[in-house]
């Protein structure tokens, strides 16, 4: 039982690294990944004044200073702007 457990466990290892192989050689004749791991386009980022963080402005909590137009990871964060700058 022992020995079929290891031989299944062998061909396993066999088979992905064989179809990592095909996959990979794929990629470089077409130019393309098969399966994207990264996106393709970024996204832009703001950076968070108080906790450093970077957020997705889209989504982030806002407060317009002045003429310029902050984002904030959080509520929490935009409060604790408020009563360093006040």
């Amino acid at each position: 039982m022992l020995r079929f457990a290891l031989l299944l466990a062998l061909c396993v290892v066999v088979a992905r690294a064989f179809w990592r192989v095909v996959d990979g050689i794929v990629e470089g004749m077409t130019g393309q990944p098969l399966h994207p791991r990264v996106p393709l386009t970024g996204v832009p980022m703001a950076r968070d004044p108080v906790c450093g963080t970077f957020v997705v402005p889209g989504s982030a909590v806002t407060l317009v200073d002045g003429r310029t137009r902050l984002f904030f990871c959080s509520a929490a964060c935009r409060d604790k702007y408020r009563t360093r700058v006040s």
